[in-house]
């Protein structure tokens, strides 16, 4: 296995400093690349995180993994990723400096934009090693989401990682276009997509979510032998999910929890009007799950308030 024209071989540990680019102080940004090898052959698993600068939950699930050393195979290899967008990450921003999204940049280019750059070093240096990966992410804009897997469910490989993952949630997720999953389905490895807590939050139960799903996904692959603690929830299937949005503009009180269970009609919450000239109730507008949960009171008409998925 080759990355950034270092070897590196079976039984061995590195940790790369890849070069993406250059500060216009000069100072170099390199993106950190830790890759496990087990003298037993088996699959080859990326865990990436810091996708969108801004979305630090999965950087601290790499990171305590790494620290743990729970990255280190028992067979086959880990390439463990904890900040791919470094520019992002410093400036606590979802974007690079050029205001693009990395994944909307792929499968990129060697001359294009920054996020066009990032991409591309992705896709040339690391995918065509990969077989299965873990891309791991957080709600954006002051929004929530509560642990969940999002992938092809239609592909079994997918469907079988998720459930190994064992995540309180499971959403069938069709690609997005320049994506990294779908460029990595064409490149023949498979990628599913971890949701869990807010941007710019460390979540301490997103976190473990995300470190115990990773080993259970491990065990499944025969890549380890740590043990794992039995998930203290069944996970559910959603099949369709839609975002109640504000009706008015004002401040939104709500009225239930991240995660729980609503009835159709059940009140979800107000928005009042700041001055107390009004006050509207928000309803469910059908049974299901709280999945994601807009965290800014501060609501203007249209605004999406809460994601309610059903089973």
């Amino acid at each position: 296995m080759k990355i950034n024209q270092i070897e590196i071989k079976p039984g061995e540990e590195k940790k790369l400093e890849a070069n993406i680019a250059k500060l216009p102080s000069r100072s170099s940004v390199d993106v950190t690349v830790y890759v496990a090898r087990a003298k037993k052959v088996g699959p080859t698993l990326l865990l990436l995180g810091g996708m969108h600068g801004d979305e630090i939950n999965g950087v601290e699930i790499i990171r305590r993994l790494v620290d743990r050393r729970w990255n280190i195979p028992s067979a086959g290899t880990t390439i463990s990723i904890p900040i791919l967008n470094v520019f992002g990450f410093i400036q606590f921003s979802r974007y690079v400096p050029d205001g693009k999204d990395v994944n909307r940049s792929f499968p990129g280019s060697k001359n294009g934009s920054l996020a066009s750059r990032i991409a591309y070093f992705l896709r040339t240096e690391i995918l065509p090693n990969v077989d299965y990966g873990i891309d791991f992410h957080t709600g954006g804009a002051e929004r929530t989401n509560y642990p969940q897997i999002r992938g092809m469910m239609q592909n079994l490989t997918n469907l079988e990682l998720a459930k190994a993952f064992h995540p309180p949630f499971i959403l069938n997720a069709n690609f997005r276009a320049k994506s990294l999953r779908q460029t990595a389905k064409k490149l023949g490895s498979q990628v599913l997509i971890y949701e869990g807590g807010e941007s710019g939050r460390l979540d301490e139960f997103a976190i473990k979510c995300g470190m115990e799903g990773t080993l259970r996904v491990m065990r499944h692959l025969n890549m380890t032998d740590i043990a794992v603690s039995e998930a203290p929830y069944e996970h559910k299937f959603i099949v369709k999910s839609s975002w109640l949005r504000a009706p008015v503009s004002g401040m939104f009180i709500p009225s239930i929890k991240i995660g729980q269970l609503v009835e159709k009609k059940q009140q979800i919450g107000v928005i009042s009007d700041p001055f107390g000239g009004y006050q509207k109730k928000l309803k469910a507008p059908h049974s299901g799950y709280i999945i994601g949960l807009n965290n800014n009171p501060v609501m203007h008409q249209g605004d999406a308030v809460v994601h309610i998925g059903w089973e």
